[in-house]
């Protein structure tokens, strides 16, 4: 049998799997890192909210929500994280299988905090325990077969990312941004353990949804799972001897912080990025002197200047730390290069980068 003829006929297999294949839509880019992972050498899944949005309250294009109607299968945080999706996902055929991620067995849980109601020397985690205890979430009604649809539009035109110079003045969405902050933090994808627990998820779904790619599903996701834990060793080791005196933007970051040692001493903003009043910001700004915060982490896609006023006459950095991957290229490696992004920023925090 010829080499050409061999390689003509991996084109032609290659073609049928990624033809046969579900499509597959993901709302934020660290998960859709992990869905790409498990995905290699099937299909390429696509991403609803570009890294350079708020995924609180984005408004989603037309080739966005196209990509999200014509899903067989939905990855989503869930609507902690994105309750505006809640509509769209009511919306899909029948058939179409979504898995709400901070719902699948095993996912490390924690609760809302509020940093700015906790004094030093406080238990601030003594509430957080795990939620480990889903079983009841381990199946995913739903896995119909679904017709395949028409090829989803590319995401070339991340540089149109919306820009949020307007949370500034955002005062009025306090109270009314659609989040309950005495519920679950939705930022689970910062910590690896979630990462690991989600691929197997998302292999099960996907090997249900189309079991002739099974076999590869699983072994990605199997490979992705010895990646995840090297990763998570090697960040350990990294912060190892870091100890960073901090505060954020908004809380978005326990996981993280609970995964590998670290303690946030406050933020600007709650967990859903809602602008603070005054008073909040008074209070933080008194704690960053009291503490000598070393520094003030800003995020890409937000204002700068509510950091800037909170750490104003006050010899403390402020370095950017970006818990979406909003500079880096969508796709499989997303997620490791998040991570490690994430940590250079606390090292550089404490001095040892």
């Amino acid at each position: 049998m010829s080499r050409k003829f061999l390689l003509l006929a991996g084109v032609v297999l290659a073609g049928k799997a990624a033809a046969d294949a579900p499509n597959v839509a993901v709302d934020i880019a660290p998960v859709h890192a992990l869905v790409a992972q498990v995905m290699d050498g099937v299909a390429e899944p696509s991403l609803i909210i570009p890294p350079g949005a708020s995924p609180h309250d984005h408004a989603m294009r037309p080739s966005e929500a196209r990509a999200l109607q014509s899903a067989d299968v939905v990855f989503w945080v869930g609507p902690e994280l994105t309750p505006w999706m809640t509509g769209p996902l009511g919306a899909l055929s029948e058939g179409a299988t979504q898995v709400e991620l901070l719902e699948v067995a095993g996912t490390v849980r924690h609760d809302f905090r509020d940093l700015a109601n906790h004094h030093e020397g406080e238990e601030e985690h003594a509430d957080h325990d795990d939620h480990d205890d889903h079983s009841d979430h381990d199946d995913h009604a739903d896995h119909d077969d679904h017709e395949d649809h028409a090829g989803h539009d590319d995401h070339a035109d991340h540089d149109e990312h919306e820009k949020h110079e307007e949370h500034a003045d955002h005062d009025a969405h306090d109270h009314d941004h659609g989040h309950d902050h005495d519920g679950v933090d939705p930022h689970a994808w910062l910590d690896p353990e979630n990462a690991r627990v989600w691929v197997q998820a998302i292999a099960e779904t996907l090997s249900e949804k189309d079991p002739d790619n099974a076999a590869r599903y699983q072994a990605n996701a199997d490979k992705a799972v010895e990646g995840l834990s090297a990763l998570e060793a090697e960040i350990r080791a990294d912060l190892a001897q870091s100890e960073p005196r901090f505060v954020t933007f908004h809380d978005a970051y326990q996981y993280f912080e609970h995964r590998f040692d670290l303690a946030s001493s406050g933020t600007v903003s709650l967990g859903d990025a809602a602008a603070p009043g005054p008073a909040r910001l008074a209070e933080l700004k008194a704690r960053i002197e009291e503490e000598g915060i070393d520094c003030a982490f800003s995020e890409p896609q937000f204002d700068t200047r509510l950091i800037s006023a909170a750490t104003e006459g006050v010899d403390a950095k402020i370095i950017v730390l970006d818990p979406i991957g909003v500079a880096l290229e969508p796709g499989p490696t997303l997620y490791p290069d998040l991570l490690r992004a994430m940590a250079a920023s606390f090292q550089a925090c404490s001095g040892n980068s």
